[in-house]
C-alpha cells in the first residue's frame, strides 16, 4: 500500500507507511516512541493500542513486542492479567454492571439480568455484529451509589432494572 520509507522509530528499520495502510500503527509508534521503547510503558502503550484499535488482537500485540524488543508472550502475559484490555471487538457502546459485594446486595444481578436479556448476550462477549457491548466489574470503588452501570464512560448509581432497561432501549431503538 504505502511506499516502503525509512522510519527512525526502530533502529533505521525500513517499514511499510503504516502496515496493511492502517494509519493507526504509526500513531501506535509514536506512543511507543514518546515512552523510548522502554518495556516499563507497555501498560501505558496498549491502553493506547486499545483506544486506537478498540480490541488488542494478534498482529498488534506483535507489534506492540516487536517495539518494546520483548517476546510477544510477555507482552500477551501482561495485556491477558489485566481485566481492562480486550482481546474482542466491542460494540459502539458497553454497559458495564458492577457486581461487587455492596452492588450485587442491591441488585446488580437483576440489572445483569435485565441488560443480558436486551442485548442478546453474556457478560464478556459481544456477538460479530453487535451494537452494545455487556460487561462485568468486581468492583468500581463507589459502594456508596450501589447498584452501579457505566453506560459508555458515564457512571450511573442507584439505578434500577427499568432505568437500565430504558437506556439500553434507547442505543436500541435510535440505531446509534
Amino acid at each position: 500500500m504505502g511506499s516502503p520509507v525509512e522510519d527512525p522509530l526502530i533502529d533505521g528499520m525500513t517499514t511499510e507507511r503504516a502496515p496493511g495502510g492502517d494509519d493507526r500503527f504509526r500513531e501506535l509508534d509514536a506512543a511507543m516512541k514518546r515512552h523510548r521503547f522502554r518495556p516499563d510503558a507497555l501498560i501505558e502503550v496498549l491502553h493506547t493500542a486499545q483506544e486506537l484499535f478498540g480490541c488488542l488482537g494478534p498482529d498488534l500485540l506483535r507489534h506492540v513486542a516487536r517495539g518494546f524488543r520483548l517476546p510477544p508472550s510477555h507482552v500477551y502475559g501482561v495485556a491477558t492479567f489485566y481485566h481492562l484490555f480486550t482481546f474482542i471487538p466491542k460494540g459502539g457502546h458497553t454497559c458495564t454492571v458492577c457486581t461487587g459485594t455492596a452492588c450485587y446486595v442491591k441488585g446488580s444481578d437483576a440489572l445483569l439480568d435485565a441488560a443480558g436479556r436486551l442485548t442478546a448476550s453474556q457478560s464478556g462477549s459481544t456477538p460479530p455484529g453487535a451494537r452494545i457491548s455487556l460487561d462485568t466489574a468486581r468492583c468500581l470503588g463507589a459502594c456508596g451509589l450501589a447498584p452501579i452501570v457505566v453506560f459508555d464512560g458515564q457512571v450511573v448509581g442507584q439505578i434500577s432494572p427499568e432505568e437500565l432497561t430504558d437506556r439500553v432501549k434507547g442505543w436500541i431503538d435510535h440505531g446509534s
